[in-house]
Protein backbone atom coordinates (compact mmCIF):
# COMPACT_ATOMS: atom_id res chain seq x y z
CA UNK A 1 0.00 0.00 0.00
CA UNK A 2 1.31 3.48 -0.79
CA UNK A 3 2.12 5.71 2.17
CA UNK A 4 1.23 9.10 3.54
CA UNK A 5 3.44 11.05 1.10
CA UNK A 6 1.60 9.58 -1.89
CA UNK A 7 -1.79 10.28 -0.33
CA UNK A 8 -0.80 13.86 0.57
CA UNK A 9 0.38 14.42 -3.01
CA UNK A 10 -2.97 13.31 -4.42
CA UNK A 11 -4.84 15.46 -1.89
CA UNK A 12 -2.67 18.46 -2.82
CA UNK A 13 -3.53 17.88 -6.48
CA UNK A 14 -7.21 17.76 -5.57
CA UNK A 15 -6.94 21.04 -3.63
CA UNK A 16 -5.11 22.71 -6.52
CA UNK A 17 -7.39 21.29 -9.23
CA UNK A 18 -10.91 20.72 -7.86
CA UNK A 19 -12.17 20.15 -11.41
CA UNK A 20 -10.31 16.80 -11.40
CA UNK A 21 -12.08 15.61 -8.23
CA UNK A 22 -13.73 12.55 -9.77
CA UNK A 23 -10.47 11.33 -11.34
CA UNK A 24 -8.39 11.97 -8.22
CA UNK A 25 -10.93 10.40 -5.88
CA UNK A 26 -10.93 7.31 -8.13
CA UNK A 27 -7.12 7.17 -7.97
CA UNK A 28 -7.20 7.47 -4.17
CA UNK A 29 -9.79 4.69 -3.94
CA UNK A 30 -7.83 2.41 -6.30
CA UNK A 31 -4.53 2.98 -4.49
CA UNK A 32 -5.57 3.20 -0.85
CA UNK A 33 -8.96 1.59 -0.21
CA UNK A 34 -9.54 -2.10 0.52
CA UNK A 35 -12.30 -4.18 2.14
CA UNK A 36 -11.10 -5.29 5.56
CA UNK A 37 -12.28 -6.31 8.99
CA UNK A 38 -11.18 -3.75 11.58
CA UNK A 39 -10.53 -4.78 15.17
CA UNK A 40 -10.11 -2.09 17.84
CA UNK A 41 -9.10 -3.48 21.21
CA UNK A 42 -9.22 -1.37 24.38
CA UNK A 43 -7.73 -2.46 27.69
CA UNK A 44 -10.14 -2.04 30.59
CA UNK A 45 -9.12 -0.44 33.89
CA UNK A 46 -6.02 0.94 32.28
CA UNK A 47 -6.40 4.56 33.46
CA UNK A 48 -6.86 3.49 37.09
CA UNK A 49 -3.77 1.29 36.87
CA UNK A 50 -1.70 4.17 35.52
CA UNK A 51 -2.94 6.65 38.12
CA UNK A 52 -2.38 4.25 40.98
CA UNK A 53 0.87 2.54 40.00
CA UNK A 54 2.60 4.93 37.61
CA UNK A 55 4.36 4.89 34.26
CA UNK A 56 6.39 1.68 34.66
CA UNK A 57 3.27 -0.38 35.31
CA UNK A 58 1.68 1.38 32.33
CA UNK A 59 4.58 0.29 30.11
CA UNK A 60 4.53 -3.27 31.46
CA UNK A 61 0.81 -3.61 30.74
CA UNK A 62 1.32 -2.41 27.15
CA UNK A 63 4.24 -4.83 26.65
CA UNK A 64 2.22 -7.73 28.04
CA UNK A 65 -0.70 -7.01 25.73
CA UNK A 66 1.51 -6.58 22.65
CA UNK A 67 3.47 -9.77 23.43
CA UNK A 68 0.23 -11.73 23.64
CA UNK A 69 -1.59 -10.11 20.72
CA UNK A 70 1.15 -9.93 18.08
CA UNK A 71 1.48 -13.68 17.37
CA UNK A 72 -2.28 -14.24 17.63
CA UNK A 73 -3.04 -11.53 15.08
CA UNK A 74 -0.33 -12.80 12.73
CA UNK A 75 -1.50 -16.44 12.97
CA UNK A 76 -4.99 -15.38 11.93
CA UNK A 77 -3.77 -13.43 8.88
CA UNK A 78 -4.05 -9.98 10.44
CA UNK A 79 -1.78 -7.02 11.02
CA UNK A 80 -1.43 -4.69 13.98
CA UNK A 81 -1.54 -1.33 12.22
CA UNK A 82 -0.91 0.79 15.29
CA UNK A 83 -0.92 0.84 19.06
CA UNK A 84 -1.99 3.97 20.90
CA UNK A 85 -1.92 4.03 24.70
CA UNK A 86 -3.99 0.98 25.77
CA UNK A 87 -5.52 0.41 22.31
CA UNK A 88 -4.59 -1.86 19.43
CA UNK A 89 -5.83 -1.21 15.90
CA UNK A 90 -5.75 -4.32 13.70
CA UNK A 91 -6.83 -5.33 10.20
CA UNK A 92 -7.97 -8.78 9.11
CA UNK A 93 -9.07 -10.25 5.79
CA UNK A 94 -12.37 -11.40 7.33
CA UNK A 95 -14.66 -10.84 10.29
CA UNK A 96 -14.41 -14.48 11.48
CA UNK A 97 -10.61 -14.03 11.73
CA UNK A 98 -11.06 -10.82 13.74
CA UNK A 99 -13.54 -12.55 16.05
CA UNK A 100 -11.19 -15.50 16.56
CA UNK A 101 -8.29 -13.17 17.36
CA UNK A 102 -10.44 -11.22 19.84
CA UNK A 103 -11.43 -14.37 21.66
CA UNK A 104 -7.90 -15.75 21.73
CA UNK A 105 -6.40 -12.51 23.05
CA UNK A 106 -9.09 -12.19 25.73
CA UNK A 107 -8.68 -15.79 26.86
CA UNK A 108 -4.90 -15.42 26.74
CA UNK A 109 -5.05 -12.51 29.16
CA UNK A 110 -7.36 -14.45 31.46
CA UNK A 111 -5.21 -17.58 31.26
CA UNK A 112 -1.90 -15.79 31.62
CA UNK A 113 -2.32 -15.61 35.36
CA UNK A 114 -0.37 -12.38 35.19
CA UNK A 115 -2.38 -9.68 36.90
CA UNK A 116 -1.05 -6.17 37.09
CA UNK A 117 0.37 -4.94 40.36
CA UNK A 118 -2.19 -5.07 43.15
CA UNK A 119 -3.72 -8.32 41.89
CA UNK A 120 -6.12 -6.91 39.30
CA UNK A 121 -6.61 -8.85 36.11
CA UNK A 122 -6.27 -7.37 32.64
CA UNK A 123 -9.43 -7.27 30.55
CA UNK A 124 -10.12 -6.08 27.04
CA UNK A 125 -13.16 -4.81 25.22
CA UNK A 126 -13.34 -5.04 21.44
CA UNK A 127 -15.11 -3.35 18.55
CA UNK A 128 -15.13 -4.97 15.10
CA UNK A 129 -16.19 -3.35 11.84
CA UNK A 130 -16.10 -4.41 8.21
CA UNK A 131 -16.01 -2.49 4.96
CA UNK A 132 -13.91 -0.16 2.83
CA UNK A 133 -10.89 1.11 4.76
CA UNK A 134 -8.45 3.74 3.58
CA UNK A 135 -5.02 2.24 4.29
CA UNK A 136 -2.01 4.53 4.59
CA UNK A 137 0.99 2.24 4.11
CA UNK A 138 1.30 0.01 7.16
CA UNK A 139 1.01 2.94 9.58
CA UNK A 140 -2.61 4.08 9.67
CA UNK A 141 -6.18 3.41 8.59
CA UNK A 142 -9.32 5.51 8.25
CA UNK A 143 -12.96 5.07 7.36
CA UNK A 144 -16.47 4.82 8.70
CA UNK A 145 -16.09 1.22 9.92
CA UNK A 146 -12.81 2.18 11.67
CA UNK A 147 -14.65 4.99 13.47
CA UNK A 148 -17.55 2.74 14.43
CA UNK A 149 -15.24 -0.04 15.67
CA UNK A 150 -13.43 2.56 17.80
CA UNK A 151 -16.69 3.77 19.33
CA UNK A 152 -17.77 0.22 20.08
CA UNK A 153 -14.42 -0.96 21.48
CA UNK A 154 -13.54 2.15 23.47
CA UNK A 155 -16.85 3.74 24.50
CA UNK A 156 -19.58 1.10 24.40
CA UNK A 157 -18.17 -2.39 25.14
CA UNK A 158 -18.09 -3.54 28.74
CA UNK A 159 -15.32 -5.70 30.25
CA UNK A 160 -14.65 -8.65 27.97
CA UNK A 161 -17.33 -7.80 25.39
CA UNK A 162 -16.85 -8.16 21.65
CA UNK A 163 -19.18 -5.82 19.75
CA UNK A 164 -19.72 -5.75 16.00
CA UNK A 165 -21.04 -3.12 13.63
CA UNK A 166 -24.01 -4.12 11.52
CA UNK A 167 -21.73 -4.61 8.50
CA UNK A 168 -19.43 -6.88 10.50
CA UNK A 169 -22.35 -8.88 11.89
CA UNK A 170 -23.65 -9.51 8.34
CA UNK A 171 -20.28 -11.06 7.45
CA UNK A 172 -20.79 -13.77 10.06
CA UNK A 173 -23.87 -15.02 8.16
CA UNK A 174 -25.42 -16.70 11.22
CA UNK A 175 -22.22 -18.50 12.24
CA UNK A 176 -22.35 -16.86 15.69
CA UNK A 177 -25.05 -16.07 18.22
CA UNK A 178 -25.50 -12.30 18.36
CA UNK A 179 -27.47 -9.95 20.59
CA UNK A 180 -28.75 -6.91 18.63
CA UNK A 181 -28.42 -3.61 20.48
CA UNK A 182 -28.87 0.12 20.02
CA UNK A 183 -26.92 2.81 21.84
CA UNK A 184 -26.64 6.58 21.52
CA UNK A 185 -22.99 7.67 21.46
CA UNK A 186 -21.42 10.92 20.22
CA UNK A 187 -24.72 11.99 18.70
CA UNK A 188 -25.14 8.71 16.78
CA UNK A 189 -27.80 6.06 17.16
CA UNK A 190 -25.45 3.12 16.78
CA UNK A 191 -26.99 -0.25 15.95
CA UNK A 192 -24.56 -3.03 16.79
CA UNK A 193 -24.35 -6.63 17.91
CA UNK A 194 -22.71 -8.32 20.88
CA UNK A 195 -21.19 -11.77 20.51
CA UNK A 196 -22.89 -14.20 22.84
CA UNK A 197 -20.35 -16.67 24.18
Amino acid sequence: MPGRDELDSLLDELLAEPGRREELERRIAESFVAERAVLVLDMSGFSRTTQTFGIVEYLLVIRRLRALATPVVAELGGDIVKAEADNLFCLFPSVPAAVAASREIASGLEGAGAPVEGGRELYVSVGIGYGPVLLIGDEDMMGNEVNLACKLGEDVAEYGEILLTEAAARELAGAETLDARLVSVSGLELRHHALVS
